[in-house]
């Protein structure tokens, strides 16, 4: 969804530190910004950061579950 909203946007430039080595469409697992086919190229600089940037998503997301996991008790 975020690269689709991207390219529709016609962002020219994307920077980001964590990758998603699951989903990622901005070159972990695909990269659509590429993509010949698409009428819009978006540069992508990855990496920036990523220790710092992956640790805080881990964070975010163990602290969601232990919210969630308090709110079923």
């Amino acid at each position: 969804m975020c690269a689709g909203a991207i390219q529709h946007a016609r962002i020219a430039k994307l920077v980001y530190g964590a990758s998603d080595q699951k989903t990622g469409a901005c070159g972990s697992v695909v990269n659509l910004m590429a993509e010949q086919k698409l009428n819009h190229h978006t540069t992508v600089a990855s990496g920036l950061l990523a220790d710092e940037c992956g640790m805080m998503l881990s964070n975010f997301f163990s602290e969601r579950r232990k919210l969630a996991k308090l709110q079923r008790q």
